[in-house]
């Protein structure tokens, strides 16, 4: 693992498991009816500061999608062999947690999949994804910038569990008292 990898144009670097996971990424997102994504993508009522650490988030995220598009694969390294790993594990667990999040009946919070083990399986998939290739290219700055994007979202996650509780009163809080925010106890 290098703190400042090469930085160069080439056929073996990052962007091919990039691409791979915004193939994934779109043809789920395609199946999904146009209600699921709104509500997927809903942020009604949503404060100032959501939408700053949101923006912030994204801006990280860009961020880390250059540094891994532009940086070599480490792929004779034992962090290649883990970065992929945890990233197909990532691009899984982001399959299956989008399916069980269109599965789910509108107006009710969703409970059931992924959702029994974490209120946000979908953050809790990309951060895998993003670790992994992190790996794959063997940068610890990208490692960096992921943790930074993960802590910004954290605080988006606060507010939307504060709206969620206003939605769905009793029911969500009974879920959050049962399912840990991202996994486990945390």
């Amino acid at each position: 693992m290098e703190v400042f990898p090469a930085f160069e144009i080439g056929l073996l670097n990052g962007w091919i498991f990039m691409v791979i996971f915004f193939l994934i990424f779109g043809i789920v997102f395609k199946t999904c009816p146009k209600e699921v994504i709104t509500r997927l993508y809903d942020n009604e009522g949503w404060t100032k500061s959501q939408y700053i650490f949101t923006k912030l988030g994204k801006l990280c995220g860009l961020i880390h999608i250059i540094l891994v598009i532009f940086t070599p694969l480490n792929i004779v390294s034992i962090e290649f062999t883990i970065g992929i790993i945890i990233y197909l594990i990532g691009i899984i667990g982001f399959v299956i947690a989008v399916i069980d999040f269109k599965k789910a009946p509108l107006g009710e919070p969703i409970i059931s999949g992924l959702y029994k083990i974490s209120r946000n399986p979908q953050v809790i998939t990309l951060f895998l994804v993003s670790l992994g290739t992190s790996l794959m290219i063997g940068s610890w700055t990208a490692v960096i910038v992921v943790v930074i994007s993960i802590i910004f979202f954290h605080f988006r996650i606060l507010g939307e569990e504060k709206r969620l509780t206003e939605q769905y009163g009793d029911s969500y809080l009974g879920y959050k008292k049962k399912v840990p925010r991202y996994f486990l106890f945390f």
